[in-house]
């Protein structure tokens, strides 16, 4: 019976250990530091690794956004050019470019055979958008683009202050462990003596101080295990505030009592999720119209000056050229429709996502929200028998310090005790993160 007690009670501890065990701790840790829950919020939102990933790809977006400004900017170009030819027609338009034609290039035996001939080319062209609706819904898709890593990045700070809250209240869950089992070493320990005496004067067997030692025993083994999960509670607040991990944190008590829960009545339509899901079905709308908007003639001014030299360097004669010039893409083999079918699917997509994932969300809060309510009953009722099992605890060890019972009834009643606290525990650690998640679930964007 002891035994199965015993194996009870370390499952419990197990489960008040760090559920996301890192790497092996060190045998050197560094000095306890004080943290509040708010100081390692604030610490995470400005040092966390995923906060300032979602940092980059918005600004990545924002660049990309940028490129978009070619459609209304002119492109300048400036080439320098050397060429040599016999070519007759290449020849004869060389010096026409160069304004070198004399009345004797005009015999046909020298227009015929030219021989090798040079032209240096300086020229600066200009290419200016004028109408191009397509690029215009390109650019406006670009810009609703940024706004759905905005949201992504709200998004990951709201998760990332509730994975601070839970592995805060894991730390303050891990010390409560310790306390009960230091408590229960205490008592342990307090029990031995009072045996180990009454063995010495004949009146108590040494089988009962046997097993009291084995019991002070396997408290201590899992005290050193619950310490343990204090080191791992603390180095993954660390990587989540974006610290070198090692310190070991002291956290402030939390208030259980008065536990302020987000309205529960129903999942916000604008939390950062769903908004970003709008903004992918709006950026799919305005790439739609772009596709469509290519079925539209495009027109484009361009423009060039050049100076053109039988010499390197040269800059004998010079010329421009300037123009409009509209075009239209008539018929593409339905390449664009298929685009454009493809496109509508993909946004049909996006919607029916947006629709099951606040479905989901719904689904998720409900049942949040009777956890809630299980997780403060719960915590009644605990109370309720953390007082009656240490009644029962302080009954049996008068009883047993008078003779009347043994060893292992008191035992079996500070395993009891030890259990019900550490279910306590538990069951306020349910509630505070149960809490932590309906405000997670709940958040809205501004």
């Amino acid at each position: 019976m002891l035994n199965n007690l015993w194996n009870l009670l370390v499952k419990i501890i197990w489960s008040c250990s760090f559920f996301l065990l890192l790497s092996p701790i060190a045998s050197a840790q560094d000095a306890m530091k004080k943290l509040s829950l708010k100081e390692a919020i604030d610490s995470a939102l400005r040092n966390n690794k995923d906060i300032r990933l979602a940092g980059w790809e918005e600004k990545i977006a924002v660049s990309k956004w940028k490129e978009t400004h070619a459609i209304f900017l002119p492109q300048l170009d400036l080439s320098y050019s050397a060429m040599n030819t016999n070519n007759p027609l290449n020849v004869f338009g060389f010096k026409l470019q160069q304004q070198s034609v004399k009345a004797e290039d005009f015999n046909p035996a020298l227009l015929n055979s030219p021989g090798g001939y040079s032209d240096f080319a300086s020229k600066l062209q200009l290419k200016q958008p004028v109408f191009n609706m397509d690029l215009l819904y390109m650019r406006k898709a670009a810009a609703s683009q940024t706004d759905i890593y905005k949201f992504k990045t709200q998004r990951t700070k709201e998760y990332l202050v509730f994975e601070v809250k839970k592995a805060y209240m894991q730390l303050q869950l891990s010390y409560d462990a310790i306390d009960v089992l230091q408590e229960a070493l205490k008592t342990a320990n307090a029990m031995y003596t009072f045996t180990s005496n009454r063995v010495q004067e004949g009146l108590m067997q040494q089988s009962d101080a046997l097993n009291v030692k084995v019991w002070i025993t396997s408290v201590e083994t899992n005290l050193a295990e619950a310490k343990s999960g204090v080191q791992n509670a603390s180095d993954y607040l660390s990587l989540l505030m974006g610290r070198s991990i090692g310190t070991t944190y002291e956290t402030e008590k939390i208030d259980t009592e008065n536990i302020i829960v987000s309205d529960t009545s129903g999942i916000p339509v604008n939390r950062s999720d769903f908004a970003a899901m709008k903004k992918a079905i709006e950026t799919s709308d305005l790439m739609i119209r772009s596709s469509k908007m290519s079925y539209l003639p495009k027109i484009n001014a361009f423009g060039s000056y050049q100076f053109n030299d039988s010499r390197i360097l040269g800059f004998g004669a010079d010329s421009y050229l300037a123009g409009i010039q509209l075009t239209w893409d008539v018929f593409k083999g339905n390449s664009t429709k298929n685009k454009i079918a493809t496109q509508t699917l993909e946004r049909d997509k996006l919607a029916e996502q947006l629709t099951n994932q606040q479905e989901q969300s719904q689904l998720e809060l409900n049942k949040t929200t009777r956890q809630l309510a299980d997780a403060q009953y719960k915590i009644s009722q605990q109370n309720a028998a953390v007082k009656s099992a240490a009644e029962a605890l302080r009954i049996l060890q008068d009883r047993y310090e008078q003779g009347l019972v043994n060893s292992t009834d008191v035992l079996l009643s500070q395993t009891q005790l030890s259990q019900q606290k550490l279910g306590l525990a538990q069951a306020i650690f349910n509630q505070n993160t149960t809490a932590a998640y309906i405000s997670f679930l709940t958040a809205t964007s501004n």
